[in-house]
């Protein structure tokens, strides 16, 4: 499975930016997709996750703010962020979990990311 991103650039605080990810190759094997960040200097965090069936979980830091949502006949995924801040500036990365045929394990995938400045 490869994932692409898009979407990313500068935005002033307050404002709103969307992030694409569509995924190619063996994209039937794929149960949740998300999207992580990772500002400089920390670690990677989870920011949303939606499973294949529409199930969502965010971290708390963007609850009402951002939007995770998936049209799975185009095998992509998208964040909406709304009310953005300083602190939200980071490289976003395009998750994908997917089945493994034949065990009962999973793999993860990971896009290149795409990076979000937030100007104060």
């Amino acid at each position: 499975v490869q994932l692409v991103e898009s979407g990313g650039g500068l935005v002033q605080a307050g404002g709103s930016l969307s992030l694409s990810c569509v995924a190619s190759g063996s994209t039937y094997t794929i149960n949740h997709m998300g999207w992580y960040r990772q500002a400089p200097g920390k670690e990677r965090e989870l920011v949303a996750r939606i499973s294949l069936g529409g199930t969502t979980n965010y971290a708390d830091s963007v609850k009402g703010r951002f939007t995770i949502s998936r049209e799975n006949a185009k095998d992509t995924v998208y964040l909406q962020m709304t009310k953005l801040m300083p602190e939200d500036t980071a490289v976003y990365y395009c998750n994908a979990q997917g089945w493994i045929i034949a065990t009962p394990s999973t793999m993860d995938y990971w896009g290149k990311g795409t990076l979000v400045t937030v100007s104060s």
